[in-house]
């Protein structure tokens, strides 16, 4: 079974509830009406009713009739999340009358509705800015007690299925942290490789990134790489990882055998830990023109609950896709 259909069949087996908070978005709602079709996620949009049904009737989703239709200005749970939020951020100076202003936001409305149990994970971001979608996630929803970074991560489908696990590999950190240090680069790593495992059904083998492959180089940059590696076997023993390697040294055996003798990430790793954003931002859309591999995220690492970024040039499918990994991330 190829891999995105595995993980909406997986995605058919949860039936989690997904908010999606852009419910007035046409491509968000033809993603629902095929999500919903598939019986793939229970679906709650976030907008004007009649601006969303309108649509529907026109555009022929008829599987919208599934969806739950929440309009953030008035429903039963408005007092109760104005409530949730005045706690939540009452240390920030958080009043009652700007919770009720925040909570009729669709971006607030969604973070308020997964941390109050009313939805297991968003996606959004086809029409709004990545600052704008993560700032309610971080502000309540938080990382996981665990972890203090979040980062982003791209399923990559290859055509050539010698690399990774049969053409499957996982980039990160493709979308969030733009300098990140030892402790944030070993996060990445363990949170990479739990997202491998959990959506990508991959046993992940870990190589962190460099210019250099076991010390074939001297600089500060090398040294954090061979520091996080460090502390990301000492938080998880059982995880396979190895760094600092070369790009090629991680994925082509011939030259991990040479670079790096002895290694069992060299040559064989299908998780690519990027030593900086450029880098990881970088390289993931090269091989995506370049090679004409299939990108599938960002999908955020590290939150308490799944909330997933879109890019605003999305398309129906990549919204769908990635409504199907946030309801395999919970």
């Amino acid at each position: 079974m190829e891999l995105l259909e595995q993980i909406r069949q997986n995605a058919r087996q949860k039936q989690k509830r997904i908010v999606l908070p852009e419910g007035t978005e046409i491509r968000t709602l033809k993603a629902a009406n095929q999500i919903l079709k598939e019986k793939i996620a229970k679906i709650t949009l976030l907008g004007n009713p009649e601006v969303i049904l309108k649509t529907a009737q026109e555009e022929n989703l008829s599987f919208l009739e599934k969806a739950d239709i929440i309009n953030p200005k008035v429903h039963e749970k408005k007092e109760d999340y104005i409530a949730s939020l005045v706690y939540l951020r009452q240390n920030k100076g958080m009043t009652e009358d700007i919770a009720r202003k925040l909570v009729e936001d669709p971006l607030y409305l969604g973070v308020l509705m997964i941390k109050n149990g009313d939805a297991d994970g968003e996606v959004a971001g086809a029409m709004n800015a990545t600052g704008d979608v993560l700032k309610p996630a971080f502000q309540i929803i938080k990382t996981k007690p665990e972890f203090k970074v979040v980062s982003g991560a791209f399923i990559m489908i290859l055509k050539d299925n010698q690399f990774g696990e049969d053409g499957i590999m996982l980039f990160a950190d493709c979308a969030v942290n733009p300098d990140p240090g030892p402790e944030e680069l070993a996060e990445i790593a363990l949170s990479s490789a739990i997202t491998a495992q959990t959506v990508a059904g991959l046993k992940p083998r870990v190589a962190m990134l460099s210019f250099s492959t076991k010390g074939s180089a001297k600089h500060a940059k090398i040294d954090a790489i061979l520091e996080a590696t460090k502390i990301a076997k000492e938080r998880n023993p059982e995880l396979q990882i190895d760094g600092e390697l070369q790009a090629d040294a991680a994925i082509i055996e011939a030259v991990g055998k040479q670079k790096a003798p002895g290694s069992s990430i060299a040559g064989h790793a299908n998780v690519l830990v990027f030593p900086d954003l450029a880098s990881g931002n970088i390289s993931y859309k090269l091989v995506q023109r370049m090679a004409g591999a299939e990108a599938i995220g960002p999908i955020l690492q590290g939150m308490a609950a799944p909330v997933n970024d879109l890019s605003r040039g999305c398309s129906v499918n990549d919204i769908a896709h990635l409504i199907a990994v946030t309801a395999n991330q919970v």
